[in-house]
């Protein structure tokens, strides 16, 4: 902790003034993500006094990570010996249930729902969701509820201003249903959020759930009761596609059926995480064929595929694990020629940063980091590939290496990153409508609350390209290369070169 806040303030504030830690606590498997102890850091890592530490200079996204906590805990290691208040905390069966009662379950991971455990009452069929280690947790008991708001209020009180509810969908489970986005999940989200309102208002809930875009927000509720935030799971997908064909059209309509819910709700907006690029989000946006050509896609750039269980069990491709630099451009390229594929890339990362909301970049992306074979080999564990632990001598010399591609991306989104903070009209609630400019451009305006305008454009091929736009009158600034453009009557023509970035201002502004 103390190491990654001497590398934020040194390579990264003020441009960038939050940080998500992802979990910090003691853990046992997953990077963290399945929790030994909820209100303890791991010990490797520093104190709690780190963690404040680091809230002095950013706002701190925590994860809670609610939905199952480890296996190596003290609360099921309770439940296997049979300790009261323990015996209840997880979902168990003395018996196998039906079969056609567990396949109606959705399933993110294609591993069994259900773990066998030996306990002090004998075997037991136990809930775990995504792996034997992580063991899903009962909220049908309210002491269990009660003990995760205790956990919550303590993130609190530790400096945490935004709270990353992790796998939030699965929370509640009832056999006979699906066991993704029941009621009673919503309910315990609105619970959070009005302990949140009374005692931190400041405080702002972010759901994960990495499914279909209409599922996704409903997690806004009704604009006023559940998240301000949900990660915006489309996005990466299609921006890959996009850069893949050469072709906006998918994005473009997408972005056009985004609808403002309400003065206090936004989405994060992310093309990476620690996680893989999730496929389900796109169901209904791209083809079949669309999301296999991007399954191939992955394979061919070195990546690998993970699957979840589907209706009826069959195997159902889920994430693609690769870093984005890699899958964006194939990973042949070396330093020597780079140039391309870094404005490829950085011009990926463009459209995430201007589209309506608050951008969100993985730490690996702001490097261009490469996939990660080694961490696979290691762990066996396809996300591993997106996981490297960098060191921090080494990161500092290749970012301070102008040739390198380290370098290269750094200084361009730290350009894009300047240049999107100073402008109002990228504020997370102001507006966006997307301009039909070809196919071979994602181009939006963004207004700002005052009205301040700035049009955006972004360029998916490789190759030159010249589009007009039109109702547009008098000269325009580009705020990335600071080039003026001048309007013919209502008509504005540019020639764009190949994934060229165009964020332009009325200059009378």
């Amino acid at each position: 902790l103390n190491t990654l806040r001497r590398f934020l303030i040194e390579a990264i504030h003020p441009t960038i003034n939050s940080v998500h830690i992802l979990p910090f606590y003691p853990y046992s498997s997953d990077d963290g993500f399945s929790v030994i102890d909820y209100m303890a850091v791991h010990p490797d890592f520093g104190t709690w006094e780190e963690v404040r530490r680091l809230g002095k200079n950013f706002r701190l996204m925590f994860d809670a990570v609610f939905n199952h906590i480890s296996a190596k805990s003290a609360w099921f290691q309770g439940f296997l010996r049979g300790e009261a208040p323990y015996t209840d905390y997880f979902i168990h069966f003395e018996a196998m249930p039906p079969k056609e009662l567990i396949d109606k379950v959705v399933r993110p991971r294609a591993l069994p729902l259900l773990t066998e455990f030996d306990t002090a009452n004998g075997k037991r069929f136990v809930w775990t969701t995504f792996s034997d280690d992580q063991v899903d947790l009962n909220y049908a008991n309210p002491e269990v509820l009660l003990e995760m708001v205790k956990v919550l209020l303590f993130y609190i009180e530790q400096g945490a201003t935004l709270i990353r509810l992790d796998a939030i969908a699965f929370l509640w489970k009832e056999l006979g249903t699906s066991c993704i986005h029941l009621e009673q999940t919503h309910l315990v989200i609105q619970l959070m959020r009005d302990v949140l309102d009374a005692v931190a208002p400041y405080a702002l809930l972010i759901t994960e759930t990495n499914v279909p875009h209409k599922e996704n927000i409903s997690y806004f509720g009704d604009g006023n009761n559940e998240a301000q935030m949900v990660y915006q799971f489309p996005l990466p997908p299609l921006v890959l596609h996009t850069l893949h064909t050469g072709d906006a059209t998918h994005l473009s309509n997408w972005a056009t059926g985004l609808e403002r819910i309400s003065d206090t709700t936004t989405f994060f907006n992310f093309t990476a995480s620690h996680d893989g690029i999730g496929l389900r989000p796109v169901s209904g946006i791209l083809s079949d064929k669309d999301i296999e050509a991007l399954v191939i896609l992955a394979q061919e750039h070195g990546g690998r595929v993970s699957y979840r269980s589907a209706e009826g069990g069959h195997p159902s491709p889920y994430e693609l694990n690769i870093s984005y630099f890699d899958a964006i451009t194939h990973p042949n390229i070396t330093e020597k020629n780079s140039n391309l594929a870094v404005q490829r890339f950085i011009m990926s990362q463009a459209i995430a940063l201007a589209v309506v909301g608050v951008p969100g970049i993985y730490f690996h992306s702001l490097f261009g980091s490469r996939n990660y074979y080694d961490g696979v080999a290691q762990t066996g564990h396809n996300r591993s590939i997106n996981r490297e632990k960098l060191k921090l001598d080494a990161l500092i010399a290749e970012i301070n290496t102008p040739d390198s591609i380290r370098a290269k991306v750094y200084s361009a989104y730290k350009r894009l990153l300047d240049v999107r903070t100073a402008e109002r009209a990228f504020h997370p609630l102001g507006q966006q409508r997307v301009l039909d400019v070809g196919d071979g451009v994602f181009a939006i305006e963004r207004t700002a609350p005052d009205g301040e305008r700035i049009l955006a454009l972004h360029h998916v091929r490789g190759e030159k390209e010249e589009v007009a736009l039109g109702n547009v009158c008098g000269a325009w600034r580009d705020l990335l290369s600071d080039k003026v453009y001048e309007a013919s009557q209502t008509r504005l023509k540019i020639t764009l070169e190949p994934y060229q970035i165009l964020w332009l201002k009325p200059t009378s502004n």
